[in-house]
């Protein structure tokens, strides 16, 4: 096994590690979402589609707007109880995509999609998983406004966690799409692909969605024998983040890499490849020779990169 590298502190995941209680069972009593509403301390974050309201400020922006201020800002279309910081509400308050859009005319506001709110730093880390809440919330909503049962108008109920089909009766609920994303290692080696949606230098893990009737584990296999023609054996799991872009889980993993014959799938990658563990350490660190990088840190993949060169893992 290979010396550890120093690759310096580790970063925080994105999107995970949320400090609130959802405190699910209050989202059906009307009264007490009402109440906690009218709360003083009571918080919302402004979402339009892929659009984030904040508040400019010299170092940080603040995503935190009062009820009032929320509503001053746009009619609300739908509002979604995220739950409770201690004892103070926090609400996604979601308004019409163009109402965001009208907003970046304010100079004192900062409107911008959550990926550069996070990849750039623009806010207090502890804002990101209840933004990525309400937006993955908000989007169902945005889209699931007719029953697909019947066709008749939905109704949103539940502090915004359930919408109801008043023709046939027929219940709703906001759904997470699973996907794989894993790392398959042989040895001092590692399997990297670049999707055409990538920057230029970017290579990252594979990754796929989980098929219905399918194992975690399964999908692992299947995805990396499709994408890049190599057979894995062993599959242990990581981690996982959920991903608002737009309601994904990544289900993170390291498989065993049977075979070494790369054969790219060019329907799905751009390339593949395997990379050595210390060139992807300097990847990592971005002092790769030709520039190459992995993704940033608010990425699963960059910590399921990382955990195998800081030889965190491995197979018997």
């Amino acid at each position: 096994m290979s010396r550890r590298p120093d690759l310096g502190p580790k970063p925080l995941l994105g999107y995970t590690q949320s400090r609130l209680e959802r405190a699910a069972e209050l989202r059906p009593d009307a009264g007490a979402m009402a109440g906690l509403a009218a709360q003083p301390n009571a918080g919302a974050y402004v979402i339009g589609g892929d659009w984030i309201a904040m508040k400019k400020g010299s170092a940080l922006n603040d995503p935190l707007f009062t009820m009032a201020e929320a509503r001053a800002l746009a009619p609300a279309s739908e509002t979604v109880f995220l739950g409770l910081l201690e004892s103070a509400p926090r609400f996604g308050y979601g308004i019409a995509p163009a109402a965001a859009e009208a907003l970046k005319t304010r100079d004192d506001l900062l409107v911008t999609d959550l990926r550069s709110i996070a990849v750039q730093g623009l806010v207090e880390p502890e804002h990101l998983p209840p933004i990525a809440e309400a937006k993955a919330v908000l989007h169902w909503h945005l889209r699931h406004r007719f029953c697909p049962n019947c066709g008749a108008p939905t109704q949103a109920v539940s502090a915004g966690w359930k919408r109801d089909c008043q023709h046939c009766h027929i219940e709703h609920f906001p759904r997470t799409d699973p996907v794989v994303i894993m790392l398959a290692t042989e040895g001092e080696n590692c399997l990297l692909g670049r999707s055409p949606r990538f920057g230029p230098t970017m290579w990252s893990c594979l990754a796929g969605f989980l098929e219905p009737g399918e194992a975690i584990e399964d999908a692992v296999r299947r995805e990396t024998r499709e994408e890049a023609g190599i057979l894995c054996g062993k599959v242990t799991y990581f981690s996982s983040q959920p991903w608002p872009f737009p309601t994904t889980l990544m289900i993170g993993c390291h498989a065993q890499a049977l075979t070494q014959e790369i054969v790219v799938d060019r329907a799905e990658l751009e390339d593949a490849r395997w990379f050595t563990k210390t060139e992807v350490a300097s990847m990592l660190t971005r002092r790769h020779p030709e520039g190459l990088s992995t993704p940033p840190p608010v990425a699963i993949a960059h910590h399921i990169i990382r955990a195998w060169v800081e030889n965190e893992i491995g197979f018997d």
